[in-house]
């Protein structure tokens, strides 16, 4: 038989042997399962630019927002009204509309426009209305609903939109559009080095625990695997054909871990639209992987399980009779070479740091990540050797019990713990470059919650200002209301001032008083009161001047003017004009603005809705916002979303591979196990024992994670010149969930121990 034939016969062996009989088919069985875990997570990290690209192409072709001067009115013009609202943390948003003509330009997903009055629905929207939870909102939108908008025009499934329309719309309105088509191509802002960074490590460190989960899989039942080599051997295979031979059991089991993953994450796209992770609903047509990563995930998978199954073949002597690894004299672990990755590393990161960073250059700073958190799964079997080697075996029998078998062959469990220190270095160094970015992209508001919780503004069209104000006092959970009437006084073209109409109690909160009653007439100008000779251009020198308040009402600005202090009202914002109290005010116009400081009963849940609802009454263009101390940036409070969201994937999953690499352990001890029990040993004790045998990996790998993982984060925020600040906080929380981890894992695994640990676990054919 020539060479090939004979390689591939041994390959074929390798194959038949993986699937032959119940051992067998169980074994690769739990390496598929591993492993297909792993690669549905790959094909669902990959897919990632689908999903974006869906998504934005669907809000591009809606958006209607418009800059410089309206179109025509024509046949297919529409006027559209947006709306942005929310409902519990959640964005709620559509447009109301008025056809001009008789064939209206229509919104994608859209069919037709509903009658007057009604409005369409997203489904998530519709969901929501015939929900319990949302009856709240369906009082701020009663309009009869006329149908749902389809999916082109929504940017996920559960996405809260509608479109309504109303005949009362104007083209002056305040906030009305004229549109003639939909769609834009907007291209969003750079991100900054900061939050580009943020990305990359975000990427790299939730994938690398998942790429080595599948490594370490393609690894399992190894004992065995080398107990059936043996036997291979003692009817006349030599070294290189066994290694041909495990090599094809290897390649068999990863491809269908591979074939596993793909019908995982078909099966899970099925079911992605019914859920919503942090924030973010995807439709199933989204989630399609980019054929080229998806097709190299598709042939390293195996390629990786072959690569693993000869290294590890190159630590082991197959003899006919047994394998030298059981030796307990092996030869130790050498750490030179191990070093060699961390510091490899650094060395692609350090000619990045630079004084001022003005970009981050991806392919080192993403490579330099990878070798250091590297560093990690390679340093830690040495240091695990070495540790556990001077352990001992005191204590109680649970522990000697641990010890001994991580002594004799713990690396099954340093495969499993690898992936989740790996996981726990990077994630805190992305804690560090997170709480840095956090900073940058956060900042104080400069609104006083303590004086008001909510601010409305509306046009003062159809409502008097005492009625506005009784609609918001009615509304419940609102504790006080300080409405005031703003409009812009013209001495000219070129200069005017603020117009503020309010109660002396309102006008309190808009400035410093020096005292007030009903007739008083404040003016607040800070350029006056440092330069009188500027008196003339400003409210103060407009005392007694007739000034046009820019609708053609004229009137006379009060002669006697009280001086007041600006100071920003609890909204933020600063008053600088002419604060006048009911009395001296001048008339009611229309297209005035109404402002209204609201304080809210927080304790209420739906004090806030209830507060939108109000404000939905008074006018659809009103204004409702909710008062917050600080301010996030949009884009962060993307990442920090999609953070979310990747990190419970990859926490899952951690669980899942300790939970996988646990049970296979105890199925390849389960003689080991059932001679214990039949000497006596207790089920308690062995269930401690399990613990032991994962936490002591899992402690030293923190050890090691916290020390590359604070490296890694101070290397990093040196690239994009921030402070260094140790994050001791978050490598607390980052242990803390490792621990509760491995101790879930632990009560998981009991019921296949106790069960392994019967008395029929000790036959043996």
């Amino acid at each position: 038989m020539s060479r090939p034939r004979r390689w591939l016969a041994d390959l074929g062996l390798g194959a038949r042997l993986a699937v032959a009989g119940r051992e067998g088919l169980l074994r690769t069985g739990l390496t598929a399962l591993g492993v297909g875990l792993g690669v549905a997570v790959l094909l669902l990290a990959v897919a990632i630019p689908g999903i974006l690209d869906g998504r934005h192409a669907r809000t591009d072709a809606r958006d209607d927002l418009r800059y410089g001067d309206p179109p025509p009115k024509s046949d297919t013009t529409v006027l559209s009204l947006p709306i942005m609202s929310a409902y519990h943390d959640r964005q709620v948003s559509g447009r109301f509309l008025r056809a001009e003509g008789a064939h209206p330009v229509l919104p994608p997903g859209v069919t037709a426009l509903p009658p007057d009055g009604s409005i369409l629905v997203s489904p998530g929207l519709q969901q929501l209305f015939d929900s319990p939870e949302g009856a709240v909102l369906r009082e701020r939108f009663p309009q009869p609903i006329a149908g749902t908008i389809g999916k082109e025009g929504l940017s996920g499934p559960n996405e809260l939109y509608f479109y309504g329309t109303r005949a009362d719309l104007t083209a002056d309105e305040d906030g009305v559009m004229r549109l003639q088509r939909y769609g834009s191509s907007s291209k969003g802002d750079p991100l900054s080095p900061v939050l580009l960074l943020l990305v990359v490590v975000i990427f790299v460190a939730l994938l690398m625990p998942v790429a080595m989960f599948v490594a370490a899989a393609t690894r399992f039942g190894g004992e065995q695997r080398d107990r059936r080599l043996a036997a291979v051997r003692l009817v006349g295979a030599d070294t290189w054909m066994t290694r041909r031979i495990a090599a094809g059991e290897a390649v068999v089991s990863a491809a269908l871990g591979v074939l596993a993953g793909a019908a995982l994450f078909l099966l899970g796209r099925q079911f992605a639209e019914r859920f919503e992770l942090a924030g973010i609903s995807v439709y199933a047509s989204d989630i399609r992987p980019t054929p080229a990563l998806a097709a190299l995930i598709v042939v390293a998978v195996p390629l990786a399980a072959l690569a693993m199954t000869l290294l590890a073949m190159r630590r082991v002597v197959v003899e006919p009779l047994g394998v030298v690894r059981k030796a307990v004299s092996r030869a130790r672990r050498r750490i030179w070479w191990r070093l060699l990755l961390p510091l490899a590393g650094l060395g692609l990161l350090v000619p990045q740091m630079r004084d001022k960073a003005v970009r981050v250059d991806l392919l080192p700073t993403a490579f330099g990540i990878i070798l250091l958190l590297l560093g990690v799964a390679t340093l830690l079997p040495w240091l695990c050797e070495r540790i556990v080697a001077r352990l001992g075996t005191g204590g109680g029998v649970a522990w000697q019990i641990a010890i001994r078998r991580l002594q004799l062959g713990g690396d099954g469990a340093l495969r499993a713990v690898n992936a989740v220190a790996v996981a726990a270095a990077g994630t805190i160094a992305l804690q560090m470059i997170f709480a840095a970015a956090e900073g940058q992209n956060t900042r104080i508001s400069q609104q006083d919650v303590t004086q008001a919780q909510a601010v409305m503004s509306a046009p003062l069209r159809g409502h008097a200002l005492a009625d506005v104000d009784a609609m918001l006092r009615a509304s419940p959970g609102v504790t006080a209301v300080h409405s005031y009437r703003q409009s812009y006084a013209h001495l000219d073209d070129e200069h005017a001032f603020e117009v503020v109409v309010a109660d002396c109690a309102t006008l309190r909160l808009l400035a410093d008083l020096p005292g007030c009653a009903d007739g008083d007439a404040f003016a607040v100008d800070p350029a006056s009161f440092a330069n009188p000779e500027m008196a003339g251009d400003n409210a103060t020198g407009s005392a007694g001047r007739q000034v046009d308040l820019g609708d053609g009402t004229v009137w006379t600005v009060p002669s006697h003017l009280k001086s007041a202090r600006e100071h920003r009202d609890p909204s933020g914002m600063d008053h600088d004009g002419i604060l006048l109290t009911p009395s001296v005010a001048p008339p009611d116009a229309e297209g005035r603005r109404v402002y209204a400081l609201i304080s809210v009963d927080l304790s209420n849940p739906d004090a806030v809705e209830h507060l939108r609802n109000a404000a939905m009454r008074i006018g659809p263009s009103a204004d409702m916002s909710v008062l917050r101390s600080t301010d996030v940036d949009k884009t962060f409070a993307s990442i920090r979303r999609g953070l979310f969201a990747g990190a419970t994937v990859v926490l899952v999953l951690v669980g899942l591979s300790l939970l996988v690499g646990t049970l296979e352990q105890l199925r390849d001890r389960r003689r080991t196990l059932a001679a214990l029990v039949a000497f006596g040993t207790r089920r308690s004790t062995m269930a401690l024992s399990v613990l032991w045998q994962t936490l002591v990996p899992v402690a030293l790998g923190l050890v090691v994670a916290a020390v590359l993982g604070l490296g890694l984060g101070a290397a990093l925020l040196r690239i994009v010149s921030m402070p260094i600040s140790l994050d001791w906080p978050g490598v607390g929380v980052v242990s803390a969930i490792s621990a509760a981890v491995v101790l879930l894992v632990t009560v998981a695994s009991l019921p296949p121990l106790f069960r392994l640990m019967r008395p029929e676990g000790l036959r043996f054919e």
